[in-house]
């Protein structure tokens, strides 16, 4: 590491780098406030970064970890395909493409080079999820995917803005490719928007610190983060560490799980994040990029060294990670990959944290509910006519921690996402909210319970609405850690109007597996459930404190017959309260 902080203060350093957090915090409101899509101004599915002239990321704000890692990949590309000597003032930049640095297709990235007096000086970039790509389904999900062209509109770099004009024909082909082409063009535009807002803000920094100065508290910045990063390192204990588990319950076309091996080798300040042994590529979508990959390692890791470390690039550079090509880990082109950003990337950030328990067990967390449970629909609006699509990011619960529960129906694990409102969403689409609602008693036991996932019961208004959706879950639960009791598992069942029961979709419409699956037409009035997975419970669930369990029970989150058999405890009467004596006694009876 050559370092510039000696030549830096502190106080600059710090003052220079909040700058640029805040500038990226504001892009972000710029694009939440003008957005056209629920996903964008209610699901908050972007992010937003700073990057040096030379394609390093200098500076990010914290909206959705799980795309922040694959942005230094994407700019990289843009770069190397672009030519930096063909950047101009006023260009914008598109790109989308999973096999040039991106996460999948779905997730669109728009760059723009800043320049001060005609030299270029840094990049603005955002990446957000759109809710409509084009592709074989409405809203970009297509669970029986097997290549990258089923999965919508596939574009390289290129100038979507070139000297502060629109490039019309690169316009039209996207608008052309969508089945929502306005709601598409808002939010492309509040994306390039919210570009303009960080050029701005980075032309008064610069300008300010002047265009030298600029460069070496950029790199000094950088410096500190792998300062700061291999400090962290070299505080775990070094050895090797190795972990694996069932990431997926099955790809969409076989129902077959597919498992994750990895081996973190920690030395001295650097360490190795090996994903050698993992399963071959499937033929379904759950193939991750390396883009995917890295930023799923970037981000355990940055969850395992506390909030103080910048997040940047020389963060990231005393961490190699090896990723096999072909491999679920790193997806050979054309495989299909639209699943591999949110269902795969929280199971990789887990199986970090399940091969690192021993040597960081006051840090890691039991396992995530571990999906995204996303659901797509998309139709013909009855009141309108207008064709609509739209993509929820569902969640669950959060693993139990050394210190406390997990989080209970989280958006998006490791997303940093929002739950769109019901009453958003049934104003945009024909639907009908009958049930949300926190499931109850699928946290597992631990003295730190696993966080709850919920349910989400909704009634199709539309003569015919078309489903596809990608769950995981369902077919293996969420491990807990020493000695907490796993989470409950996922489900998707949907019952049709003349009907009295839930069916899974597997009967109901014969599809090859349960929670992966495209195009599935359903009736007006047929409605869906989904429940989502909990999180795995942290520690002997006979330690956990009596007054937590008796809240859990007050509050629903746990049933008394469930804290009954998983905690032990024998109630008085019909109530929730703990008979304390009773408990013990019950106790002493079982373990002799």
């Amino acid at each position: 590491m050559t370092s510039n902080i000696g030549a830096v203060d502190q106080v600059t350093l710090q003052v220079v780098n909040n700058h640029m957090v805040t500038t990226a915090r504001e892009m972000g409101v710029a694009m939440k406030n003008t957005s056209y899509s629920p996903l964008f101004n209610e699901g908050l599915d972007f992010s937003c970064a700073i990057f040096d002239a030379g394609g390093e990321m200098v500076a990010q704000a914290e909206f959705c970890p799980a795309q922040l890692g694959a942005m230094p990949y994407v700019v990289e590309w843009t770069i190397q395909e672009i030519g930096q000597e063909n950047f101009h003032p006023g260009d914008v930049v598109f790109h989308n493409d999973p096999f040039r640095g991106g996460c999948h297709l779905p997730e669109y990235c728009v760059i723009k080079p800043v320049f001060l007096q005609a030299e270029l000086v840094c990049f603005v970039a955002c990446i957000g999820h759109m809710t409509e790509v084009g592709g074989k389904v409405p809203g970009g999900f297509a669970g029986d995917a097997t290549e990258v062209f089923q999965e919508g509109l596939r574009v390289p770099p290129v100038k979507i803005v070139e000297s502060g004009r629109d490039v019309d024909a690169v316009w039209n082909i996207i608008m052309a490719n969508v089945r929502t082409p306005r709601m598409s063009y808002g939010d492309i535009k509040a994306m390039i928007g919210s570009l303009y807002v960080g050029e701005r803000r980075m032309l008064e920094l610069i300008a300010d610190l002047g265009r030298d100065r600029f460069v070496e508290v950029a790199q000094a910045i950088k410096d500190y983060g792998e300062r700061r990063m291999r400090a962290e390192i070299a505080e775990m204990p070094d050895g090797e560490y190795e972990f694996e588990d069932i990431v997926i319950d099955n790809d969409g076309i076989t129902d077959v799980p597919a498992r994750l091996r990895v081996k973190v080798t920690i030395t001295g300040e650097r360490m190795i994040v090996d994903y050698s042994g993992s399963d071959a590529q499937r033929l379904g979508p759950v193939n991750c990029t390396y883009g995917v990959t890295a930023s799923a390692t970037y981000n355990a890791l940055m969850h395992l060294t506390g909030g103080e470390i910048p997040s940047n690039h020389g963060c990231y550079r005393p961490i190699k990670i090896i990723a096999p090509p072909g491999t679920i880990v790193n997806v050979d082109y054309p495989g299909a990959s639209v699943g591999g950003n949110s269902e795969i990337h929280p199971h990789l950030v887990m199986a970090i944290y399940g091969a690192l328990a021993k040597a960081l067990p006051d840090r890691v967390s039991a396992h995530d509910g571990g999906t995204s449970a996303l659901l797509a629909i998309g139709g013909v609006h009855p009141d309108t006519g207008d064709v609509f699509a739209n993509l929820t990011n569902e969640g669950c619960g959060w693993g139990g921690r050394a210190t406390k529960d997990g989080n209970n129906a989280l958006c998006i694990p490791n997303g940093n996402c929002a739950l769109q409102p019901v009453e958003i969403l049934e104003t945009r689409y024909p639907i009908l909210h009958e049930q949300l609602a926190l499931h109850e008693g699928s946290g597992g036991a631990g003295k730190n319970r696993g966080g709850l996932g919920y349910t989400r019961q909704v009634r199709m208004a539309a003569a015919q609405t078309r489903l596809s959706t990608f769950i995981e879950k369902d077919r293996t639960a969420p491990w807990g850690l020493f000695g907490g009791g796993p989470g409950k598992k996922s489900s998707l069942t949907v019952k049709l109007a003349n009907e009295d029961r839930f069916r899974p979709f597997t009967e109901a419409f014969g599809t090859r597996c349960p929670g992966k699956f495209s195009d599935v037409y359903l009736p007006q009035d047929a409605v869906i459930r989904l429940t989502t997975s909990g999180g795995g419970g942290y520690g002997d669930p006979l330690v956990r404190d009596f007054a937590r369990i008796e809240s859990d029970v007050r509050q629903g989150f746990v049933s008394r017959e469930q804290a009954q058999e998983e905690y032990q405890v024998v109630f008085k009467g019909d109530g929730w309260q703990i008979d304390v004596e009773a408990t013990k006694t019950w106790r002493q009876q079982s373990r002799s």
